[in-house]
């Protein structure tokens, strides 16, 4: 059991989580016949009733908001947030805190398994705008991805802004995956059966770890992409026509790049915007899903064009109903909950 990510709940917590898990389980007719009057995007995708209600609720209660506040409040309330609404999973087989050795300092990680045997390795990075989360904030996804992959995932604390801006979670970063390839073989896993994953800021992180290991001996079978910050350097349309009520917003996007990259010039550098790089030809294959109403989605497309156009295998996945952030939302979304398995399989078949 994994000291790291336990987190107790106080009695409103638990209430909380209740009515989540509630409302994750409405009957399917019912959530169609709300979401017949959802929102509809300019691409003609139709927002899920549950993701409106999250929305809603982050817009107006500020424990839900993403920013607005000092930053140590916004990460505790990302912890809190994320334990209501974590789903009761099986057990794991293994769940080991670790201590890998970084640039900046020991940078802590936990190990999750759910069998005996592991399919491989996924180097899992989290969320949150290099600012937010941490293993706990991400620890149901994780299992989640342990029980459908039936591989190892290295779920990673890397350095977080402003205490350390970038470069320090690329850093990290790449010192994490350098941990997993080193420490394959006592794992019983054969090295080309190690990818890289994560989320928004940690899927900015995993397309960063896999342009900087291209050329290395061994590479990632695949980087997850989960609606992935890819550029940085300007604001796409869906940054514009999502800006408000759907939880991330573009007011938290820009506070969460003035921590981490406050030095304008900075953000071309591809390692902080990896749609910038000169050449993507040779990158470990890519599946990217986005979300159909999250300000990320058109840089995440963006990168999965760009991929296919240096002829990298590259799937792209438009969960259109779905909003940022719904990975971590599988308790109260059908949808979420949809995403997350297609995840889960295309993680297992690059393991294979």
């Amino acid at each position: 059991m994994s000291q790291a990510t336990a987190m107790s709940l106080e009695f409103p917590a638990r209430v909380q989580r209740a009515l989540m898990r509630g409302a994750g389980h409405l009957p399917p007719g019912l959530l169609r016949f709300v979401g017949q009057w959802g929102r509809v995007n300019a691409d003609g995708d139709r927002l899920a009733p549950e993701m409106a209600l999250t929305g809603w609720v982050a817009e107006r209660l500020p424990a839900f908001a993403l920013a607005g506040k000092s930053v140590e409040q916004a990460r505790a309330d990302v912890r809190a947030n994320a334990s209501t609404m974590a789903e009761k999973l099986p057990p794991m087989a293994v769940e080991e805190d670790l201590v890998i050795d970084g640039p900046g300092g020991p940078i802590p990680a936990t190990r999750y398994r759910a069998e005996v045997d592991s399919a491989g390795i996924v180097v899992f990075f989290h969320g949150g705008g290099w600012v937010e989360g941490d293993r706990v904030s991400h620890d149901n996804l994780v299992r989640r991805l342990a029980i459908s992959t039936g591989a190892d995932i290295v779920s990673v604390d890397y350095r977080l802004a402003p205490e350390h801006r970038f470069p320090a979670a690329v850093d990290d970063a790449l010192a994490a995956w350098r941990h997993a390839v080193a420490t394959a073989p006592a794992w019983g896993v054969p090295t080309d059966r190690i990818a890289v994953a994560g989320d928004s800021a940690g899927g900015n992180l995993a397309a960063v770890v896999a342009q900087q290991v291209r050329g290395d001996d061994v590479t990632p079978c695949l980087q997850m992409l989960i609606y992935p910050v890819t550029d940085a350097s300007t604001k796409r349309p869906s940054r514009l026509e999502f800006a408000t009520g759907l939880y991330l917003t573009d007011e938290h996007m820009d506070w969460f790049l003035d921590n981490y990259v406050p030095d304008v010039e900075q953000r071309t550098d591809p390692r902080v915007s990896p749609l910038l790089a000169d050449d993507l030809a040779g990158l470990a294959p890519a599946y990217v899903i986005v979300a159909g109403f999250d300000p990320l989605r058109d840089e995440g497309i963006a990168y999965a064009d760009r991929l296919k156009e240096a002829d990298v295998p590259v799937t792209l996945d438009r969960a259109g109903s779905l909003m940022h952030a719904f990975a971590n939302m599988t308790l109260i979304s059908p949808d979420a909950r949809a995403a997350v398995d297609r995840i889960g399989a295309a993680l297992a078949f690059a393991l294979r």
